[in-house]
């Protein structure tokens, strides 16, 4: 049996819609962005920061996520984030850069000031 068939579409958009966050900014791609983890260390949560620029975006609706890359003890991490998880705490939006790309993976072989975005001024 075919579930998808059976299933309305407009009914797993409301019911997607009850899980969207409201409060996230516009997140662009070559954007410098601050996100808060929600961490449970033993019986304890805590709110860990991860600072990096956007590389590419996918998806839309509930699924929307995003790939940020940024430096731990010198070494390059990518990950990417579920932007309507329930772990993510907040994202702020801390500079953003002009670019010519849909996806920044050019940035994995450079190190340095050559990974340097050109700022983009916004009114």
């Amino acid at each position: 049996m075919n579930f998808s068939a059976t299933i309305n579409p407009e009914v797993i958009t409301s019911l997607e819609k009850t899980y969207l966050k409201e409060n996230f900014p516009l997140i662009e791609i070559g954007d410098y962005v601050k996100i808060g983890i929600l961490i449970q260390e033993g019986n304890k949560e805590r709110t860990q920061l991860c600072r990096g620029v956007v590389m590419a975006k996918k998806n839309k609706g509930i699924n929307f996520s995003i790939v940020v890359r940024y430096s731990l003890q010198g070494i390059g991490v990518e990950r990417t984030f579920l932007v309507h998880s329930p772990r993510i705490n907040n994202i702020e939006i801390m500079k953003r850069s002009k670019i010519r790309r849909a996806k920044l993976y050019y940035l994995r072989s450079r190190s340095g000031k050559a990974t340097r975005l050109k700022t983009r001024f916004t009114k």
